[in-house]
């Protein structure tokens, strides 16, 4: 015990690390403070003093990803993180504010469209570098705080809203956009309403004639982690904002197969079930990650 005292002694109060650091992030030293920020929450943390190794680095987090600096700003994030895992810190509402605080900082910026001359293909090459740069960043620290919050008391899945967090940023940020990934994260939400308002803004900009896929897709994985509900409402909200944006609903064998299913699925009648599937094995088999992810075996 008497080691320990001294080490504990050499720490300031974590306010006044708070306060140069972000002095010198101010002033642009954003790679010098980024070091301290490391090697200062370090030491908070080996005296165990987790609560302000917390703070120092929600606050380097925070900053960096204000002044754009997405690198040492996610590197913060899921250094914040670890202090939760390490620390042991229960998840809880008060946590979830300040990891939802560091998500709003990641930058949100329209990757540019329009080509024309040598000058703008270079900076849509740039603009897509530093787009992937953000998701990459974003998602590394989302999924370790859902991690986190799976191990430390929210669901097994991890907690509901960092998925939808998640779900969003990569849907409005990636340049190569991978709805499976998108709709995976949103299945293990709770926000089918936001999720069925990200498909009805895919489906206007996916190809022709793949629009049904990415409803069968979705309405499948919620049926295979056994959530019946969530997918009737999926399908009704589709309907809904289809309708009330004059838009038409994708009338394929796929989506009747989808319906069928899912009317099926209230009876429990296993018989009807495998009608369907083979009745309907040809719109099945468009898309092997059907059959491959067990949705539609079960």
């Amino acid at each position: 015990m008497s080691g320990e005292k001294p080490k504990r002694a050499t720490l300031p109060p974590v306010q006044e690390n708070i306060d140069k650091l972000e002095k010198a992030i101010n002033v642009g030293n954003f790679y010098g403070a980024q070091q301290m920020y490391k090697s200062i929450s370090a030491r908070y943390v080996s005296a165990q003093r987790y609560s302000e190794a917390l703070d120092l680095l929600h606050s380097g987090a925070c900053l960096q990803l204000k002044h754009g600096q997405v690198t040492c700003g996610a590197e913060l994030a899921v250094l914040f993180v670890e202090t939760l895992v390490k620390g042991k810190i229960p998840f809880d509402e008060d946590i979830l504010d300040r990891v939802r605080k560091i998500y709003k900082m990641f930058p949100q910026i329209p990757v540019p469209s329009n080509l024309g001359d040598d000058d703008d293909v270079q900076e849509l090459t740039e603009a897509l570098g530093a787009a992937k740069t953000r998701v990459e960043g974003c998602s590394s620290f989302l999924r370790a705080a859902i991690k986190w919050s799976a191990e430390f008391g929210a669901p097994r899945n991890g907690d509901p809203q960092l998925h939808v967090m998640l779900a969003e940023y990569i849907y409005s940020e990636s340049p190569e956009l991978d709805m499976a990934r998108v709709s995976y994260h949103f299945v293990r939400g709770n926000n089918p309403k936001k999720f069925a308002s990200t498909l009805v803004n895919f489906m206007g900009k996916c190809y022709p004639g793949e629009d049904d896929i990415v409803i069968a897709r979705a309405v499948l994985m919620y049926l295979s982690m056994g959530n019946l509900r969530d997918a009737n409402y999926l399908m009704d909200e589709l309907k809904r904002q289809v309708t009330s944006q004059e838009l038409d609903f994708p009338q394929s064998d796929l989506v009747q197969f989808i319906t069928f299913l899912l009317q099926t699925l209230e009876r429990d009648a296993l018989p009807l079930f495998n009608m369907l599937r083979v009745n309907y094995k040809s719109s099945i088999d468009r898309e092997p990650a059907f059959i491959e992810g067990g949705s539609v075996a079960r």
